[in-house]
């Protein structure tokens, strides 16, 4: 009876051996899921908060380019205006305040102006890359658009007709592409009375200014 009794509290004591050895599987198991889950979740909260931040930082960038550029198109308002001697037409320009002016008469031609943000680089570099340039030339509008043509036929450029929204009785034509050696604009020309008004940007960086502020605002007398 003693010897029975015996082997059952040995049983007993094996299955609560082994059943607190499960346990302590079990807890390390536990433990260990639940470190491992943390350091999941401290992976992903850390990723997530560093794409939050990157999106934020990108989307901070697209904002203050927009306020940027937005400002610098408020502040080419109000517009300044360059009027000009009525015995060739009257040419009146509006462009922005922000620009500065260079103008002269060269070669014989009764106008030609440069125009470019902030400050005008010198007139004696060809390299040189104005928003904006303007000429009345002594020569007449047909020998003006003959020239054109040639280009035309090279394949450089494009040429279709053009009158400025203010001055629509004179029609002229408007020139898209590679107006001047390694320079790609727009250029508009017109008659004036026996000579040629010509208009035009050398870059496209400044064809939106070309088309909504400089040509919309122009005018002249044929």
């Amino acid at each position: 009876m003693s010897s029975m009794k015996y082997i059952a509290d040995e049983r007993g004591s094996v299955a609560l051996v082994a059943t607190i050895a499960l346990l302590g599987v079990l807890l390390l198991g536990a433990i260990g899921f639940g470190a491992w889950a943390f350091a999941g979740r401290q992976e992903y909260k850390t990723e997530v908060e560093a794409k939050i931040e990157t999106a934020v930082t990108e989307n901070t960038k697209v904002v203050q380019a927009k306020e940027a550029e937005r400002y610098a198109e408020e502040a080419k308002n109000p517009l300044k205006v360059y009027t000009g001697a009525e015995i060739f037409g009257s040419l009146r320009l509006e462009y922005p305040k922000t620009w500065s002016a260079y103008i002269e008469s060269e070669n014989n031609n009764p106008l030609s102006a440069y125009f470019d943000p902030n400050y005008v680089p010198s007139i004696n570099d060809e390299k040189a890359v104005h928003a904006l340039r303007v000429q009345i030339v002594s020569a007449q509008y047909s020998r003006s658009l003959s020239e054109l043509q040639g280009l035309q036929k090279e394949g450089s450029v494009t040429v279709t007709p053009y009158a400025l929204p203010k001055t629509p009785s004179a029609v002229g034509v408007r020139v898209d592409g590679q107006i001047a050696e390694g320079k790609q604009g727009s250029m508009v020309v017109l008659p004036v009375r026996d000579k040629t008004l010509k208009i035009w940007v050398e870059s496209s960086t400044y064809l939106n200014d070309f088309n909504t502020i400089i040509l919309p605002n122009a005018s002249f007398s044929p």
